[in-house]
């Protein structure tokens, strides 16, 4: 956890963004009944926690090679821990977070299925080696719903705590919530000129590209939100104030020529976003 996860900044991830889409489902919808955050939030965010940690587990077995040449110091890479270690916590902590959620019957039956694909995704890798890491948009691609099932679980949760039937504007939030993840995902991989081997969207889309990739996700994102969020949120600066960090990182980034992308400011924005929605919800709800 110390070479991968490190637990106070994950926790800090997890739980915004735990407490803060199930905000977002709260805001989206216009006739939601009252949502405070309670142990259903706090069960979703734990759960979060732990999932999170098991994907990372995944994500360093497929990429140990590649993790041996640009992130030698990673534990499954040093040696630190051996492959074994890392299964028998995946299977440790699915049985956690299942048992964590048997309460809420369509949460614990989207859950099985996030956790079973993220199983399935991994066999695949190991026994054909496929897709191959080096194809960022395949891998994506196929990555993809394993973190999408994570916020149809959220929802599913939501709608547990509150007693309410599943919309449009659930899948609305989700939307959202994606393009913010975009911004993450093809920002922090931004550089100028990748190194050999290295693995990069410029490649593929070219600097410019990545970098329009970058900036119109979450552009996208605010404009759902502030145009099919209840009517009130049109009022609140709350929806706009995280557009200000990928603003700066692009102009930083323009203006002084950097080699690569500031790296800090993908995570950053993600938080402060997820923080926003849960403030949203609470001010409004």
């Amino acid at each position: 956890m110390a070479g991968s996860y490190p637990p106070l900044p994950s926790v800090l991830f997890a739980f915004l963004w735990a407490y803060g889409v199930t905000g977002l489902f709260a805001a989206v919808q216009p006739q939601s009944p009252p949502w405070r955050p309670g142990t259903g939030t706090f069960t979703a965010a734990v759960t979060l926690t732990v999932t999170l940690l098991l994907m990372r587990a995944v994500d360093d077995i497929r990429d140990l090679a590649y993790d041996r040449a640009f992130h030698p110091k990673r534990p499954l890479a040093a040696g630190t821990v051996r492959m074994k270690d890392l299964l028998v916590l995946c299977a440790a902590g699915a049985v956690l977070v299942l048992a964590l959620n048997a309460g809420s019957p369509t949460a614990l039956a989207v859950l099985a299925a996030q956790l079973g694909y993220c199983g399935l995704f991994l066999t695949v890798d190991r026994l054909l080696g496929w897709p191959p890491g080096d194809r960022l948009f395949l891998s994506l691609l196929f990555s993809f719903p394993a973190q999408l099932l994570l916020h149809v679980y959220l929802y599913a949760r939501y709608l547990h705590d509150t007693s309410s039937g599943p919309g449009r504007e659930g899948v609305l939030a989700i939307v959202i919530t994606v393009l913010v993840t975009v911004h993450m995902e093809f920002a922090k991989k931004i550089t100028r000129r990748t190194r050999p081997g290295e693995r990069s969207y410029v490649d593929a889309l070219g600097l410019g590209g990545t970098v329009a990739v970058a900036l119109i996700a979450p552009v996208l994102s605010v404009l759902l939100l502030m145009t099919q969020a209840r009517p009130v949120a049109l009022l609140t600066p709350l929806a706009l104030l995280p557009l200000l960090l990928p603003a700066r990182a692009g102009w930083r980034f323009w203006r002084t020529r950097t080699p690569r992308w500031p790296a800090a400011s993908p995570a950053y924005y993600v938080l402060s976003t997820f923080a926003c929605y849960l403030a949203l919800s609470l001010t409004y709800g």
